[in-house]
């Protein structure tokens, strides 16, 4: 059974900063390209990252770039999304997603993120 579960959220101040992890189980981790999502008030459902099956690629959103990091660890099966400079809208759930053929199969169950002063 494929399994995605997300840790490291909480309330931060806007500047501050979080570590996101997600542990995967079930499958064999580095054969898939992985993604984060959020979802937030403003703009609903937005694809965030994207990290390849080695970890040597990744890819971001506009509204991300130079402030989050994705990365990989396959012998721990886990994908990490470092946030950084977290602004008020940056405040959502943050899902942790595996990529199949461009799409999403597997879902985590999301893990919140606040940012508030």
């Amino acid at each position: 059974e494929v399994q995605l579960v997300e840790s490291g959220g909480g309330l931060v101040q806007p500047g501050g900063s979080l570590r996101l992890s997600c542990g995967a189980s079930g499958f064999t981790f580095s054969d898939y390209w992985m993604y984060w999502v959020r979802q937030t008030p403003g703009k609903g459902l937005e694809w965030v990252s994207i990290v390849n099956r080695n970890g040597d690629s990744t890819y971001y959103s506009d509204s991300v770039k130079g402030r989050f990091t994705i990365s990989r660890d396959n012998a721990k099966n886990t994908v990490l999304l470092q946030l950084n400079s977290l602004q008020t809208e940056d405040t959502g759930i943050y899902y942790c997603a595996r990529d199949y053929r461009n799409g999403i199969d597997y879902w985590g169950k999301g893990i919140l993120v606040t940012v508030s002063s």
